[in-house]
């Protein structure tokens, strides 16, 4: 049985110098962050349903959450499984047993509309995530604050 850490998404920040979105979450009971690169559309998605703004038309991963609703289907968790060759692999894990493979950024920008749990297992934690000393908390406290102040704009092209 693979052990599993659950993650909370932090926000996403764009990563100099080609301003490439990242994902970052970080380990609910632990000091390790996994930053994941992200397209910009995933990226938008994420950060407009972090600041609650609603555009006129659904947003794919609306019409996903949508159809998850209408179809009566419980997403259990969204768990990242895998990292092979600097790509990361996630999975659906639907109350039925059921798992669907998926990109771990259309996972979360899924999980943050329906408050699923996001969870990453401990291996992929080990050889990707960041441990972050305690002399940086402070820095992570305004990078936090930063996030707060960023728009969706800022991540379109």
């Amino acid at each position: 049985m693979t052990m599993m850490r659950e993650l909370t998404l932090i926000g996403i920040r764009m990563e100099s110098p080609n301003r490439a979105p990242v994902m970052m979450l970080r380990e609910t009971e632990g000091y390790r962050y996994l930053p994941i690169s992200i397209g910009s559309v995933e990226a938008t998605a994420i950060a407009y349903e972090e600041q609650g703004l609603r555009p006129s038309r659904p947003l794919t991963h609306d019409l996903m959450r949508d159809l998850i609703l209408a179809f009566d289907v419980h997403i259990e968790a969204v768990e990242i499984v895998e990292l092979r060759d600097a790509v990361f692999f996630a999975e659906l894990v639907l109350a039925n047993g059921a798992r669907v493979s998926a990109r771990p950024s259309d996972s979360v920008a899924l999980a943050v509309r329906l408050g699923t749990p996001i969870r990453c297992t401990e291996e992929v934690l080990r050889e990707a995530g960041v441990a972050t000393p305690e002399e940086e908390q402070a820095e992570l406290e305004r990078f936090r604050q930063f996030l707060d102040g960023v728009a969706p704009e800022d991540f379109s092209s």
